[in-house]
């Protein structure tokens, strides 16, 4: 834990696990006591305070001898955070911009496998829960280090044959429209997480910190949903850029940040439609 934020330990562990509950990652149930104490490095005491002020908001219930459960108030939030309340996105011109900033950094493939989908994915997706999907976990790199940590979920029927080595050199975006799928629109939103144990890990930065946190959900040409999408980004190293007209579109810009010379450099535009 990071004792230069200012918030108790067990602060920082109540927002990380509040956080991970509404995105729907304990739908199985939350792991021991022990277990988070090992994860976040702190004692067990941190972790029951933790755990008590998650109960006394209703979104976790504890059951003696069987474990620790998300409420049914946790699962519909998770619910509605899969719904991507959000502008619309064309994706005209996006995949260009994808392979352009894709230049500037390497990726590593953390995972790749096929798993069954949770909750929010599968309302994401529009399929059963439990169905299964294809999961990648990337983490994109600059010169200056780690820069964001990407989870991606699409249906088991796309990128089958895709191997790790691939998904390493490409953008899934591109490898969904090798693959024959005819890219549509997307729903987008960006907002902020704390940095989980495994996520600070690859990225570097100490558990609670503040990240720039993407979601996105793209469609085909027929609306139906082909990639869900949960980036988590340093601020240091990533910003998101927008220019805003009284009329027209709204012009969104991702950029990685080249510390030496404290300016944008790689950029990866999203044209957003904006309110006339």
């Amino acid at each position: 834990m990071s004792a230069r934020l200012p918030l108790t330990k067990y602060h920082q562990v109540y927002l990380v696990l509040r956080e991970q509950l509404q995105e729907g990652l304990f739908a199985q149930g939350l792991p021991a006591e022990i277990a988070l104490a090992q994860q976040f490095a702190v004692g067990r005491v941190t972790i029951r305070h933790a755990m008590e002020q998650l109960v006394a908001e209703g979104l976790i219930v504890r059951v003696a001898g069987r474990g620790t459960f998300p409420t049914p108030a946790a699962r519909s939030a998770a619910a509605q955070a899969a719904g991507v309340q959000a502008r619309p996105t064309r994706l005209a011109g996006l995949m260009e911009n994808i392979v352009s900033a894709s230049r500037a950094t390497t990726v590593k493939v953390l995972d790749w496998r096929t798993v069954a989908a949770g909750e929010s994915v599968a309302a994401a997706l529009q399929i059963a829960p439990g169905s299964p999907v294809r999961k990648a976990v990337r983490r994109r790199s600059s010169r200056e280090g780690p820069l964001s940590h990407i989870t991606t979920y699409m249906p088991q029927s796309l990128l089958a044959g895709v191997s790790r080595r691939a998904l390493a050199g490409k953008p899934l975006l591109q490898l969904l429209e090798e693959s024959g799928v005819e890219l549509g629109r997307a729903q987008q939103t960006i907002s902020a997480r704390a940095a989980d144990a495994q996520v600070a890990a690859e990225l570097g930065v100490a558990i609670g910190t503040a990240l720039l946190a993407v979601r996105r959900l793209v469609y085909d040409v027929q609306d139906r949903p082909v990639q869900w999408l949960e980036g988590l980004y340093r601020p240091d190293r990533y910003e998101y850029q927008m220019e805003v007209s009284r009329i027209g579109s709204v012009d969104a810009r991702i950029a990685v940040k080249q510390q030496e010379q404290g300016a944008a450099g790689s950029a990866l535009t999203v044209q957003q439609e904006g309110n006339r």
